[in-house]
């Protein structure tokens, strides 16, 4: 079944998985009981998909490999706050092509060099991710380079989405799925991976409240641009929802709710007390089962880990005599292993 409007559907999110089955990590789903402190704050039986250890730091390894793999192009563009460029940057240098990636005008200096580190150029856009988009997809059709879309691209989408498939066929009684939402591309994957199953859990989108592209849209029942936001997610500072990502969203998701930087912070520096050092926008779905509460079987997307320390680590956000390993995820020693059965 495809998503009305759009040619994408579950089956695409199957292919992904063998796509870039090597190249991507499957990544731990961590019982929070077993991690110190999350129990006792309140998060007993809940699920942690381990995204921070994925191969350059966070999820998007998973949309830009399935997008470039297979693919026989020399040059690719990419609008990115960070962790999409750091991913297309790896992914382009493995495979030979020359990437240039366009970031707004306030994005993380560590996430930049971790950028260049990796061999691709780094161009910055006056304004915010609108404006950065824009300038993206420019350079794109003035050179001929492949646009790869940090979330409004089938297949980034359908690549996202094997986070879902992942958690699914470790926890096939899910009830609910808790999952970070920018630009949309992670949240729509894990949609149509959620209807792979046999009882689909109930999908919950978190937005950073000065960020609630989706929601104000939804409740518009069209795309609406909202001014840039600075929330503390960098991640997740999205303008504008998707033309492909919208009308996913739209058919699938169960619920949208939004969540302050007071929160994040809150749910971050829970997740680095238990030994996952997840970055402010890895830490918005957990911020949200907070607030929301949660029931039964609870899955919630640690999305990513990519802090100043983390990138430091890696040696691709260091001096200029750090190495860059284009594929390696950040050193952290791995927490306790899942303990599901």
């Amino acid at each position: 079944m495809t998503a009305a409007g759009t040619r994408l559907g579950a089956g695409d999110v199957r292919a992904a998985a063998e796509r870039i089955r090597g190249p991507v990590r499957r990544t731990p789903l961590l019982a929070a009981d077993a991690l110190p402190g999350l129990a006792e704050a309140g998060l007993r039986g809940v699920l942690l998909k381990a995204e921070h250890l994925q191969r350059g730091g966070s999820f998007k390894a998973r949309g830009a490999a399935n997008a470039l793999l297979g693919r026989d192009t020399a040059t690719v563009v990419a609008g990115s706050s960070g962790n999409h460029g750091i991913a297309v940057a790896a992914l382009a240098r493995r495979t030979g092509a020359a990437a240039t990636v366009v970031m707004a005008a306030g994005a993380g200096r560590e996430k930049a060099d971790a950028i260049r580190r990796l061999g691709a150029r780094v161009v910055t856009a006056d304004g915010g991710v609108a404006a950065r988009d824009q300038l993206a997809r420019r350079l794109a059709a003035d050179t001929g380079a492949l646009l790869v879309h940090s979330s409004d691209d089938e297949r980034v989408i359908a690549g996202q989405g094997t986070v879902a498939l992942e958690i699914l066929e470790e926890a096939p009684d899910l009830d609910l799925l808790f999952v970070p939402v920018g630009g949309g591309g992670l949240l729509a994957g894990c949609c149509l991976a959620a209807g792979l199953a046999v009882r689909p859990p109930r999908v919950i989108g978190v937005e950073p409240r000065e960020a609630r592209r989706y929601a104000v849209s939804l409740a518009a029942g069209n795309p609406v641009e909202l001014p840039a936001s600075r929330t503390v997610a960098d991640g997740l500072r999205g303008q504008r929802p998707g033309e492909i990502t919208f009308p996913v969203i739209r058919e699938r998701v169960d619920e949208l709710i939004a969540v302050g930087d007071d929160e994040v912070l809150h749910a971050m520096e829970l997740l680095h007390r238990a030994g996952l050092p997840a970055e402010p926008s890895g830490s918005v779905a957990l911020a949200g089962a907070l607030r929301r509460g949660f029931h039964g079987r609870t899955a919630v997307v640690v999305s990513g880990g990519n802090s100043p320390s983390a990138l430091a680590a890696m040696g691709v956000g260091a001096g200029r005599g750090a190495a860059a390993t284009a594929d390696q995820a950040p050193p952290f020693p791995a927490p306790p292993v899942s303990v599901l059965s």
